[in-house]
Formats: structure tokens, sequence, C-alpha cells
């Protein structure tokens, strides 16, 4: 069964002449047999490609082709022949021994530009080796110089150490088999899953190249009292009711130490005290601050006596607290 051009190179029928170009361009590289040495097919496979490639680029025998197949050839007085003068077309007897082009016969100057273009006798090598050099020390071939894979990891850290910084240790696996114990360094105010790119930290390179990076996720603890909001501390701080009403100076903790807070007197629960620069520290400009919400609470063994009290307090002092409230 005739080969379907369009299949071999694998692009669809009303591809343009930019894509067929492109598409050979990919197919010639990788499957060329100066490319795969080891591959007796090699031969075979670039035969059709080229063979395809001669037809679908030529807009002429593309024209004959799309109305009457692979036997198009065989079409009018003398047949189409000869593509670029090297044979007699995809069935003629030069393709079956291979006699076709290598890649020293195809103008790549024509799909990569000037600099890609093969120098006159330099064959398949030259090309190959001014495709290397600017390519880049990653799309290099086998053996030579080539900068180590990354590794990824994930790690789980303390609030403390999230908010103040600090230093963890890590241990990897490396594809020696011998595991490594890293110190990280962790900087003040990392968030919850960022992640930390350690330079040369990944697998070795090869040939002397560098080692890949090492590509770390952080993962915070939550805090049984603190919690973060952007650059801000948030806590919920338990009073009595006689600190609430008549106030009161309490002591709170934060990432820089204990500080002293003033309680207003008439604090219902629910108002927040601000305390300027104690939160999480900030890449630039200043910290955050903390955030302490009142919450009062009264003794589970209140006296009778107290409780009439507080109710005297309430009949003197009437109000709707829930007023506001809707669905």
């Amino acid at each position: 069964m005739a080969e379907d051009y369009y299949q071999v190179l694998g692009v669809p029928r009303n591809a343009s002449q930019a894509d067929i170009q492109k598409a050979y361009r990919e197919l010639a590289r990788k499957s060329h047999p100066d490319m795969n040495p080891g591959d007796k097919t090699a031969k075979k496979k670039f035969q059709k490609i080229q063979a395809a490639f001669d037809v679908l680029n030529d807009p002429q025998k593309r024209e004959m082709y799309d109305r009457y197949g692979s036997s198009f050839e065989t079409m009018g007085a003398g047949g189409f022949r000869g593509g670029r003068g090297r044979g007699t077309g995809p069935g003629g007897a030069e393709w079956a021994t291979f006699g076709g082009p290598g890649l020293e016969d195809i103008d790549f100057s024509q799909f990569f530009g000037e600099r890609f273009g093969a120098e006159p006798g330099g064959g398949f090598e030259t090309f190959f080796d001014q495709f290397r050099q600017a390519a880049g020390p990653r799309k290099t071939s086998r053996g030579r110089a080539r900068k180590g894979p990354d590794l990824t990891h994930e790690i789980s850290i303390s609030f403390a150490t999230a908010v103040l910084g600090g230093e963890v240790q890590l241990s990897i696996a490396r594809q020696t088999g011998h595991p490594e114990t890293l110190s990280i360094k962790i900087p003040p105010g990392i968030e919850d899953g960022k992640r930390l790119r350690l330079g040369g930290q990944g697998e070795p390179g090869r040939a002397g190249a560098p080692a890949g990076d090492l590509l770390l996720t952080i993962h915070v603890e939550p805090h049984p009292f603190f919690q973060r909001r952007g650059n801000n501390l948030e806590l919920r701080v338990p009073v009595t009711l006689g600190e609430a009403a008549i106030g009161a100076k309490i002591d709170l903790p934060t990432p820089k130490g204990t500080v002293s807070v003033h309680v207003p007197p008439c604090t219902s629960s629910g108002t927040k005290l601000r305390i300027k620069g104690h939160g999480i520290p900030a890449k630039t400009g200043p910290p955050g601050d903390l955030i302490a919400e009142v919450q009062i609470v009264l003794p589970k063994d209140l006296e009778p006596a107290t409780r009439e009290l507080l109710a005297q307090i309430d009949q003197r002092h009437p109000q709707d607290p829930r007023a506001h409230l809707k669905w």
C-alpha cells in the first residue's frame, strides 16, 4: 500500500508550506541514519520522509499528488521526475538503494538561517557542530558537559521559625544512593507554600558542568494561639470581667518578646488592640503589627450574690448588643 505523504510528515492535508517545512525539519534531524547508527530501519524511514517532503514541498507536485495520489508521477507525457535533480522521485530505483540525498544534500539554511547552513563539503558533522554551538550547553550530545538535574523536596517548619527565620536540617537521597544532610537557612517572614531555590544543591553535573538546584517547598505548621494575616499576627487575649470593666495592663507574648498592653475601661469582647511593629518582618519596609482581640472570660463558679449584682448592672444600663444582627 502506498505511503500517505501527509501521514509520513505528520501534518494535515490542508497544512501550509511553512507547516510542512517545519515538520520535515524536525523529522530530518531525528531520523537521519547518521543520528541513529544502531537503528537498521533508520535508512528506510528517512527515505520515506525525504520522498514525502520532495512532493509536498513542491506546489505543482503536491497539486498532482492531491488529485491522483501516489500514482501522479505516471500521469502526463513525461511524468514528474527528479525533485531537485537527485533521483527519479519516491518510486524510483535510486531511492531503493538509498542513493538519495543525505543531510549534506539538504539545504538546511532555508529552515535555520545561514548560521546553520553546512559548509560546502562539510557534510553532516559540520552542520551538527554548528547546531550544537548555537543550541548551548544544555542541548549537547552524549558525553559532553551538561548541568545536573534539579531536585525537589518538601519540608515542614514551625510557626516561630517561619516568622523569625532560622536553620533546619534536611536529609536528601542522591542518585549515588548515599543520603546527605543539608543545613537550610530559612529567611524571616517566609509564607506557607513558598519555594526556595538553593543553587548547586541538586544532582551533580556531567563532565565538569555545574550541579542542578534544590527546589524546596515550605510548609508552615500551625500555632496553637497565633494566626497570620499578611504581615500581621492575630491573637485572642482572654481578660477577666474586672479587667475589661475598670481597665488593666496585661502582658502579651510577641516575636520580639513580652510587651505590656493597656486594656481601656469598659472594653467589650471582640475589641481589637493593635501593637505596632510586633508582627511579621517584611523584606522591605516596616514589619507588620500584632492584633490582639479581647475575649472576656467569666468565672464558672459565680456566687448567687455576684450574679445578682451583675443583673442589677444590666438593669441600670439597659442596651441591646444584638440590635445590629440581621439575616
